[in-house]
């Protein structure tokens, strides 16, 4: 995974600038754009094999997650937000520590069926008016190996 890390840096100015230009100039099609480059990127990579979003990051808890979550262990609300999470700096829910405490050994999610949204949403990609989240894709290029694959696809795709 290092090697990622290490490609999405080199690249990193390149895709800043990149992103700068997209915002300023959205295609019309880019939503249909990054859902096919999503599809397409999804239908050749197993995040199985990786995890690296579960290993390295924590998602953000929303109190409709919370909710569900909470009633899948049979529990209140509060006694999960106690055990498993913490309040961050921008005073979101988010879980005491990473890797994900819900992550098994096989890279399998513990909690995969109530997982929470931006899980599922991960890395988010195919998402409406993708231009708006340039800097989390800045960031997501260096975690995961199908986010880089879809800029760099992109680039091609839509030069600006």
């Amino acid at each position: 995974m290092d090697t990622l890390a290490k490609l999405a840096k080199d690249k990193h100015i390149e895709n800043k600038k990149y992103f700068d230009k997209l915002k300023k100039k959205t295609p019309k099609n880019l939503d249909y754009v990054m859902q096919d480059l999503h599809e397409a990127e999804f239908k050749k990579t197993d995040c199985l094999e990786c995890a690296n979003c579960c290993k390295t990051t924590g998602p953000l808890f929303t109190l409709a997650d919370i909710e569900r979550i909470s009633k899948h262990f049979k529990q209140k609300p509060q006694q999960f937000i106690e055990q498993y999470l913490r309040i961050d700096e921008d005073n979101d829910y988010v879980l005491k520590s990473v890797p994900c405490t819900f992550l098994e050994s096989d890279n399998k999610c513990f909690i995969y069926d109530v997982r929470p949204k931006a899980c599922r949403e991960f890395p988010h990609t195919d998402r409406k008016k993708f231009q708006q989240i340039s800097d989390l894709t800045l960031k997501n290029v260096a975690i995961c190996p199908a986010a880089y694959n879809i800029v760099e696809e992109m680039k091609k795709k839509l030069s600006l």
